[in-house]
């Protein structure tokens, strides 16, 4: 084990410090779901790095300064304490007394993978999980009363003076203590308490050398003692294990311990050791919006195909972010001044920045898209999908081709061919609101309500399609030959009672679906698909679709019926939708049933949408001055028109 040594100057000059930062191994930091290395190898080291208690960041935790280098792969320092702060002076005093301290570094990350193998980092084989910080910046380096690696420890040796070639005492001011001068020295007690005239009979000493082979025997010893501790708890006490090796405890102690089966819980020592990973400017933009996503119930899962693993892991770690905070972040990475008082100028200047804005609006956008997936939509199954460049009505052009192929005459000539087109349309219409986040929502830190409003977006959004759909069905509208969708001309409607649901209505629907021909008159072979009907006939026409067998009762027709139900073979899928029945639309119908081919093989209705565009947009509006908050709207641009009417049939159910 490596010690880190205090050396008390005399002369009333500062205290020298050095020693062990850390020894290259895993460490448990709060925050990390596995243990994380740090790869000295791509760390770098400042010239100068401050010497904290703790990893406070305040002007009184500073006590000294110190130069770190790696060597043998480990971090080892060297500097003194500059600081006349009690708690200078107390861990000075207390090192006198005897007590143990421990080194601890903060570090930025700049680079990080998770590693689920082996790897060498270190000079060490380490198993995985656990994080390798492939590159960071050493911040600061801090004293600590436990440290997360167990293989740094301090302890103070008394005052000394070193003396030079011509037998003077030199002071702290002209000795200049190297770093592999005092550098985990262990001095003996007699040397220890020699006075000036003691030391200088020993003058000739190499005095930096013995305090390179005190640390060697030092690291020597650690590792013998870790060793004994993991052979005698044989991985059965381990928590015994990962106190002992954390507090020092000697092999006999922990003999002890196991022989009385000491299985307690104990408090886990508080980990001092500070991995900052602070992500910069677009990175940082990253990690927030990933972090709010996180808190308002957006899966990781998902996160990761847009912001990568890495960002969703910092994410997590900045979860827990109130909205004040988040707020002061987007005020920073903008350059915009803050004071830290929280009002309303704080909140205008925040909305004033192009972070915030954007970070909410991206998280809202993905809250909104997440709740419009999650709605079922029927009109999809039922219609295929198309693109509109703008608002106009849009012609659909199809191409029908007429007359079959002919006989090629003994002179080789083919006869032309015909080509009959044939129009649809569809117009493109904006449908939007607005919403806002309020100054009290910000106040209360309620950003789940604020996030409710781009969830029922979401829904409304989705049910907008359906709605389109449905409400363009039922009118039944007429089409460019001047006939209605469904008419007797067009060879897709049933009438009167016997077209009410039932077996043989359904056959019928069947085959009219079957028997419809193209402009040529020839049959276009395309099979039905999907029964349309209201939630009133949903169980009967699950029954007649899926049952192996139909039993057929009442009457005097003496009529052999084979036992078998041939609907079954059509592979009609049963689509319900409360929206048929619904009286708040012209045409609704309790009895009304469809038959729809599959839009994939048939032009039936066509959704379309600006540009590719098949989800609702969520963006910044402009603030309200009487508003004190942020204005957010969602706007979605769709279309719903029928295309052809040889795709779908349909039986009035009714007389």
């Amino acid at each position: 084990m490596s010690e880190f040594t205090l050396i008390e100057a005399a002369n009333g000059g500062k205290p020298k410090v050095a020693g062990l930062a850390y020894g290259g191994g895993k460490m448990n930091l709060p925050g990390w779901k596995f243990p994380v290395v740090v790869d000295l190898a791509g760390m770098e080291i400042p010239d100068t790095v401050p010497l904290l208690t703790n990893h406070e960041n305040k002007t009184d935790s500073r006590v000294g300064m110190i130069s770190a280098s790696v060597k043998n792969n480990a971090l080892e320092i060297t500097g003194e304490i500059v600081s006349d702060s009690k708690d200078a002076h107390d861990i000075v005093a207390q090192s006198k007394a005897g007590a143990d301290w421990q080194l601890s570094i903060g570090a930025d990350v700049r680079e990080c993978e998770l590693v689920k193998g082996s790897r060498e980092v270190n000079g060490q084989t380490i198993d995985g999980p656990f994080y390798h910080i492939q590159k960071s910046v050493l911040r600061e380096v801090s004293v600590v009363a436990v440290g997360a690696d167990a293989s740094t420890k301090m302890r103070v040796t008394a005052q000394f003076n070193l003396i030079n070639n011509k037998g003077e005492v030199m002071t702290d001011e002209n000795k200049n203590l190297k770093a592999t001068g005092a550098e985990n020295a262990e001095l003996e007690k007699d040397e220890r308490k020699a006075q000036p005239e003691e030391v200088k009979a020993k003058a000739e000493v190499d005095l930096a050398a013995t305090a390179k082979d005190a640390a060697v025997a030092a690291v020597k010893a650690e590792r013998e003692r870790v060793s004994e501790i993991q052979a005698i708890c044989a991985g059965e006490f381990p928590e015994i294990e990962k106190q002992a090796v954390s507090a020092g405890w000697s092999p006999e102690v922990v003999t002890k311990k196991v022989l009385e089966t000491l299985r307690a819980e104990r408090p886990a020592a508080s980990v001092n050791i500070a991995i900052h990973s602070k992500p910069e400017g677009g990175e940082m933009r990253k990690t927030l919006e990933a972090a709010m996503s996180l808190r308002v119930g957006v899966s990781a899962d998902a996160l990761e195909k847009s912001y990568g693993a890495q960002t969703v892991e910092a994410g997590m770690r900045e979860m827990d972010m109130p909205l004040k905070q988040l707020m002061v972040e987007c005020m920073k990475l903008d350059g915009i001044p803050y004071s830290r008082g929280f009002d309303n100028e704080t909140i205008r200047a925040a909305f004033s920045s192009v972070s915030l804005p954007g970070i909410l609006s991206n998280v809202a956008n993905k809250k909104l898209l997440q709740s419009y997936e999650a709605q079922p939509v029927i009109a999809t199954k039922l219609c295929s999908t198309g693109d509109l460049n703008d608002f106009k009505e849009t012609e659909r052009f199809r191409l029908t081709d007429v007359g079959d192929l002919l006989p090629v005459a003994a002179d080789g000539e083919i006869k032309d061919g015909g080509l009959l087109e044939e129009a649809a349309t569809n117009r493109l219409e904006t449908y939007g609101k607005k919403f806002c986040l309020t100054r009290k929502m910000i106040i209360n830190d309620d950003l789940n309500a604020f996030m409710k409003v781009p969830v029922a977006m979401g829904n409304r959004a989705a049910r907008l399609i359906d709605q389109l759909f449905f409400s363009r069905l039922l009118q039944n509208p007429a089409q460019n030959d001047g006939k209605a969708l469904f008419h007797n001309s067009h060879r897709n409607i049933l009438t009167g009672a016997s077209s009410a649901l039932s077996a043989d209505s359904l056959k019928k629907a069947v085959q009219l679906y079957l028997d419809q021909v193209d402009a040529d008159g020839q049959p276009i072979s395309v099979e039905p698909r999907y029964l349309l009907v209201p939630t009133a006939l949903k169980h009967l026409a699950i029954e007649l679709t899926r049952g192996a067998t139909l039993v057929m009762s009442g009457g005097t027709e003496n009529t052999v019926r084979p036992a078998i139900n041939v609907l079954a073979d059509e592979n009609l899928q049963v689509v319900s939708s409360p929206y048929l029945g619904n009286a708040a639309y012209d045409g609704s119908s309790q009895t009304a049933w469809y038959l729809f081919g599959d839009p994939r093989t048939v032009d039936t209705f066509e959704l379309g949408f600006l540009k590719g565009k098949r989800t609702p947009t969520i963006e910044r509006g402009e603030t309200d001055f009487n508003t004190l908050g942020m204005w957010f709207r969602v706007y979605f641009d769709i279309g719903v028109r029928e295309q052809d009417f040889r795709g779908m049939v349909k039986a009035n159910g009714a007389a």
